[in-house]
């Protein structure tokens, strides 16, 4: 018998749907991985602004990892459990009978909801719906991209008026083909739709008909852990039950293990995010964070207030693919290090508008501060410093509201770089922790799986049996160069 508990079964497979790749990873009890399959996702650019996914494409690749996978432990007969994060936002529609996508999906970076939000803003409903879903009006968020479909593709217009239409978020589809046919929602991703009210059970239904959005196409939501739906036997082998469910960033939040109230994390990924565990309260903000569901169980709460920034890993990304400046992002930590400074350049990344604490859906990036001496290194650079400072901007705003950092718990694949949380704990002045390894939104979701099928007593529990080790840096810098930096950041900000 394997120590492992991987021969009973006990093995915990995670779909983790992210924005440029989905990935299946399969963990031990002990939170070691077994298995880790990934495949890149097809990024669709039609228009300034539109950001899109094919959502066929992101079943059949999610589909081809989770087998993959699977192989690579002995089969199916090896996992207790399924576990799922998801990019959150992202809205998919489709034909609740026949299965099909009725467009491509509206993606989470999405900004061509702009109108409609400005239009509800003028008509003086932002308030109103802060304050019932913690939530601004902006087009990061999902229903305004729900009504979109709706006016805008005749295939789901027509869905809707047959009764057809099915609408939900990545998690919500992605269940939907597994199950064949279950449509549910779990409610840390329901709340960040602008339709569920923090403190309701259920979908509320004058913000569905403020929104457009009708009741009917959307899912039941369920909790983030418990008898959420089985996995057809032609998919993986066998019949698997989905156990656990969570938006990325929720998840990554309970893998990071910031179950106590005040624990933050910020993930550095396509976006950054951070997120504060803030209790059974219902939380509100006054600096423009969000408030959200950070994971129910039993049909309890515990929330969070979240600071989301829209542009992290992607302007690593942009400087490789479109500018060409560097072949692969880990160039960034050796370019960032070849030079004293970012010799005054500034990058304000607004590629996709400016999110949280600013919410400015009309910026547009800038890069400041060139001169002749300016060189590639120097663009790395001031690429890696603005991640620290956005993340600044979000600090600052958690104090303000009352939720003051005295440590931040990060991770994300740009976290990895070492020169860039080492700059993180020197601007924020805060001691930084890395886990030994960064892949917590995938472990978060496994713990809520364990949790779901009975591996564990308790979140603490899966904690405590999965997590690993960490890294601390510890804030080195000058508080005369921390403020200069902070000065130049301010200045491009007025940019753009």
């Amino acid at each position: 018998m394997q120590s492992d508990g991987m021969a009973e079964g006990g093995a915990i497979l995670v779909i983790d749907a992210g924005t440029t790749s989905n990935r299946a990873m399969v963990f031990a009890p002990d939170g070691a991985v077994r298995a880790l399959a990934q495949r890149p996702l097809t990024q669709h650019y039609p228009q300034p602004g539109r950001v899109e996914h094919d959502a066929e494409e992101i079943w059949q690749c999610v589909l081809a990892c989770a087998r993959q996978a699977v192989a690579q432990v002995g089969g199916a007969d090896r996992i207790a459990a399924i576990g799922m994060a998801n990019q959150r936002e992202t809205v998919v529609a489709w034909d609740k009978v026949s299965g099909a996508p009725l467009s491509r999906a509206i993606v989470w970076q999405d900004r061509r909801t702009a109108p409609a939000c400005e239009a509800l803003r003028e008509a003086g409903h932002e308030a109103a719906v802060q304050a019932a879903t913690g939530l601004i009006l902006d087009p990061y968020f999902s229903a305004t991209k729900m009504a979109w479909l709706i006016a805008n593709v005749p295939e789901v217009r027509a869905a809707k008026e047959a009764g057809r239409l099915a609408l939900g978020t990545v998690e919500s589809w992605l269940l939907y083909k597994l199950t064949g046919g279950a449509h549910l929602s779990d409610a840390s991703n329901a709340s960040r739709t602008s339709l569920l009210p923090l403190a309701g059970a259920d979908w509320d239904e004058g913000l569905c008909d403020l929104f457009g959005v009708p009741r009917a196409a959307l899912p039941e939501i369920c909790d983030c852990a418990g008898p959420i739906g089985m996995a057809l036997p032609e998919w993986l082998g066998a019949p698997v039950p989905v156990t656990g469910m969570a938006g990325d960033q929720q998840a990554a939040t309970i893998g990071q293990a910031c179950l106590a109230v005040g624990e933050t994390k910020a993930t550095y990924g396509t976006g950054a995010f951070v997120l504060a565990n803030m209790g059974a309260q219902v939380p509100s903000s006054a600096h423009r964070l969000l408030a959200t569901v950070l994971w129910q169980l039993g049909g309890e709460r515990v929330y969070a207030l979240e600071g989301s920034v829209f542009v992290a890993g992607s302007l690593v990304q942009w400087l490789r693919d479109s500018l060409g400046l560097i072949d692969a992002a880990a160039e960034t930590e050796a370019l960032a290090r070849s030079v004293p400074d970012s010799g005054g350049v500034v990058i304000v990344p607004a590629l996709a508008g400016l999110g949280a604490p600013h919410w400015r859906a009309d910026a547009r990036a800038s890069i400041t501060g060139l001169t002749f001496a300016s060189t590639r290194a120097h663009l790395a650079r001031a690429a890696l410093e603005a991640m620290a400072m956005q993340t600044r901007d979000l600090a600052e705003a958690f104090a303000a509201d009352g939720a003051r950092w005295t440590r931040l718990r990060i991770d994300g694949g740009m976290s990895a770089n070492d020169w860039m949380a080492q700059d993180l704990a020197d601007v924020l002045a805060l001691p930084v922790e890395r886990p030994a390894s960064v892949e917590t939104t995938a472990l978060g979701a496994g713990m809520l799986a364990g949790l779901g099928a009975g591996l564990f007593g308790s979140l603490d529990e899966a904690g405590r049996a999965m997590g690993g080790t960490r890294h601390t840096f510890a804030p080195a810098m000058a508080e005369a160069v921390r403020e200069e930096r902070t000065g130049g950041w301010k200045r491009a900000l007025e940019t753009v």
